[in-house]
């Protein structure tokens, strides 16, 4: 890549930056680099003035963007797909057992005193091996999620979305079936789907009335894709056995949320991409973004508005 000369202001913090700092130095830059927890709407998009021509997001998903003010302001946009594929999948499988073996509740006995004997059922939970797991969302994400569950002994996939795919479905043998089908079939039910307004609240009373008593949900896309409320009922009732979030609305969850309460309940605090080599690779390719964009080239990874 040709030189660029550029001046950079940062925002040299791990914290978020504040919204009155962000709206401040976003003014007259022709290039933003953001993070997923940045909100960049019209009115970020209207401080920045008319020599905004880029923005590089650290992040695959992109529902933090009003790509509808962007693409009509003529934007472009880059992000960070397939780098996170496999830390994420990764992650979302590690979720899963945690949850579905009951660990986190295990190692909290062994530090309580709450392990006394070895008892024939005290803290059994669910194996993988001969269960039929449903995948919301047949992505790259959950493709990679698939592959990795599949020696574990699982005896049938199952998938829903938008459409059918039957060229990623073919090498895990996945049927695709409508969302409550999935519900009502799955001992698993894993999420990767992307946020978008047909996704918004999709697992919900209804979802989660339709799925098995001994049936584990997770979810690694997005917190909003979910209605918290009714997974809280869910889980109290016994309506379903367990959840594994990586992902919450809002982020981070205040620490009186009811659903930390649970002990059938496991959230962790997003992060799902957290390995030192993929946020590695994903700054690299979000700095590389920005600048082709800088220099009307094509970019490495550009999100097709």
């Amino acid at each position: 890549m040709p030189e660029l000369s550029c001046s950079i202001q940062q925002w040299d913090s791990d914290e978020p930056i504040p919204r009155s700092e962000l709206l401040a130095g976003v003014a007259g830059k022709h290039g933003l680099l953001c993070l997923l927890s940045d909100r960049i709407d019209k009115e970020v998009l209207d401080a920045a003035g008319s020599n905004l021509k880029i923005i590089s997001t650290l992040s695959v998903g992109f529902d933090h963007l009003a790509l509808e003010e962007i693409k009509k302001r003529g934007i472009r946009v880059g992000y960070t797909p397939d780098i996170l594929t496999d830390a994420t999948a990764e992650l979302s499988v590690a979720l899963l057992l945690a949850t579905c073996r009951r660990l986190p509740e295990s190692v909290e006995e062994v530090k309580n005193g709450g392990w006394t004997t070895w008892k024939p059922l005290w803290m059994c939970g669910y194996g993988l091996s001969g269960s039929t797991v449903g995948i919301i969302g047949l992505g790259r994400i959950g493709q990679a999620v698939a592959r990795r569950l599949k020696p574990f002994g699982v005896k049938k996939f199952l998938y829903t979305g938008s459409r059918p795919k039957p060229e990623r479905a073919v090498e895990f043998q996945a049927d695709f079936v409508p969302l409550a089908k999935l519900a009502e079939e799955s001992d698993f039910v894993v999420v990767t789907c992307s946020l978008t307004p047909d996704t918004e609240g999709m697992c919900n009373k209804d979802f989660f009335s339709q799925m098995k008593k001994t049936s584990v949900f997770i979810n690694t896309s997005r917190g909003a894709v979910v209605n918290q409320e009714d997974l809280y009922q869910a889980l109290v009732s016994g309506q379903i056995a367990a959840a594994g979030l990586d992902v919450t609305t809002p982020e981070p969850l205040p620490t009186d949320n009811p659903l930390l309460s649970l002990k059938n309940c496991v959230i962790l605090p997003h992060i799902g991409s957290a390995t030192y080599a993929t946020r590695s690779a994903m700054s690299v390719l979000s700095a590389n973004n920005l600048l082709a964009g800088l220099k009307g080239e094509s970019m490495p990874s550009e999100l097709q508005l």
